[in-house]
């Protein structure tokens, strides 16, 4: 076996650059297709094709989730897996425009930039795999095309099935307003569907025939948010009422509401969890209606590997940020017009950040299904300028950077970067070693996975309302 060299990193450097078109066109098609958590039929076709062309043996419907997939090529170890996601986010069609314009009102975006996640994962794997078929490195290469990211925790059912059983280590990366190596944790979350049932009844005629599911939803937000005061301050909780009623003359017998709550930790979250659900019982017990709850999604905190964090971010120095033509620039001036707060200069898209100092305690301000893969193998991630600095993720504005070039331009950083850093793990068995050992420090030889969803299967319709 030929040896890889940092020549071989220059090759998948001028390798992506020469695919750059390609690529975009497929980030675009999904762009396009915006398809939410569990029901990306076209995305994941896409890009399993793509996969299929170039060589990997795919396999469909993964865990029981018929969107996803895992691709594989090579033989032995290590054995180097990377993520790709593809869920739209729902109401948020965009234009490719600086100003809020729809493609179809109410219809979902990609206001996360799964699209180009997906895609420069897909694009990573292929350059490795290259370096496979040729003998210069030697391991096998693994894509998991993964569903339902945004709110259905579908990576957890991954786990769950034991697909990271035989995995060494894992590469990943999220679309970002900058380009940094994920050196802090994320919050945990579980989300939670509360239906409450009543008597239907005419509200004027015969309002005490009727018990209202309704005040029952209320009561209960109203408790919640009563008990803000007296949770940790790093909490999250917030909800929307999914279903209210038919009509204010009638006394709603349905109403439902949609929870999801978050903390640093999961060991924190789950007694906050508790009493909201005790919350929903005694709004219940006080309107004489009737409450049921259905956990949705839960996800784990990430668990930072420092030797992986370490390793990736010599990489991204090494590709670089993001340069905008003058007519992104001018693009990105009038979208920056629109957000509520200051933004950083466009320039910094241009920049990596620097590498964290990996506080202890330490949490970004989202949540991630990723969460449960770090803490069953060890895993780094980065974060890349997809989206013109300053720009919140789960906006209009997000979806319309994603469908220019200032989306594209970002996501080829992520993809030299996994690159290079996957050629890292495949020829230097000591940073692997390194790697696996803060691995085991970190979780403790007591630590057995758990996930927060407990047994139930993929709420494959939880966009359902």
């Amino acid at each position: 076996m030929v040896a890889a060299t940092d020549a071989d990193k220059m090759i998948i450097i001028q390798n992506l650059d020469k695919a750059y078109p390609r690529y975009k066109v497929i980030a675009h098609q999904i762009w396009d297709y915006a398809e939410l958590g569990y029901k990306e039929q076209k995305s994941t076709a896409l890009l399993q094709k793509t996969l299929s062309d170039n060589g990997f043996a795919v396999e469909k419907g993964i865990a029981g989730i018929p969107t996803s997939f895992v691709a594989t090529y090579g033989s032995g170890k290590p054995v180097i897996a990377i993520l790709a996601e593809f869920d739209a986010l729902p109401g948020l069609s965009q234009k490719a425009a600086p100003e809020r314009s729809p493609v179809v009102n109410e219809a979902p975006g990609h206001g996360c930039g799964h699209h180009l996640f997906g895609t420069a994962s897909v694009a990573a794997a292929i350059e490795l795999k290259k370096l496979i078929a040729q003998k210069k490195i030697q391991g096998t290469i693994k894509l998991f095309g993964t569903a339902a990211e945004e709110g259905g925790s579908g990576k957890v059912y991954l786990v769950k099935a034991g697909l990271f059983n035989d995995i060494d280590a894992v590469l990943h990366w999220h679309p970002s307003s900058a380009n940094a190596v994920t050196s802090s944790s994320s919050l945990a979350d579980i989300s939670i569907k509360f239906r409450f049932r009543g008597i239907a009844a005419h509200a004027a005629a015969s309002p005490d025939k009727g018990r209202s599911a309704l005040d029952g939803i209320e009561a209960m937000n109203y408790s919640v948010n009563l008990m803000r005061e007296h949770i940790p301050s790093d909490t999250r909780i917030h909800y929307i009422i999914t279903h209210g009623g038919k009509a204010p003359n009638i006394v709603p017998d349905f109403a439902e509401s949609f929870y999801t709550l978050r903390n640093p930790s999961r060991l924190v979250l789950q007694p906050i969890v508790d009493r909201v659900i005790k919350a929903a019982e005694g709004a219940a017990l006080a309107t004489g209606t009737t409450m049921e709850y259905e956990i949705i999604a839960g996800e784990y905190e990430l668990l930072i590997n420092k030797t992986l964090a370490t390793a990736m971010q010599q990489n991204l120095e090494k590709v670089g940020g993001v340069t905008y033509s003058p007519e992104e620039i001018e693009f990105g001036k009038k979208l920056q017009t629109s957000f509520l707060s200051a933004a950083p200069p466009i320039e910094s898209a241009a920049q990596v950040k620097p590498l964290g100092d990996f506080k202890a305690g330490g949490s970004g301000s989202a949540s991630t299904d990723v969460g449960d893969v770090t803490w069953v193998v060890p895993t780094v991630g980065l974060g890349a300028a997809t989206f013109i600095p300053g720009t919140p993720g789960h906006s209009w504005q997000a979806v319309a950077c994603g469908g220019t070039e200032i989306g594209t331009k970002g996501m080829l950083v992520a993809a030299k970067t996994i690159g290079l850093t996957g050629i890292d793990l495949f020829t230097n068995p000591e940073l692997l070693e390194k790697a696996k050992q803060e691995f085991k420090a970190s979780t403790g030889e007591s630590f057995s996975y758990k996930a927060l969803v407990g047994d139930r299967k993929p709420p494959f319709n939880y966009r359902d309302f």
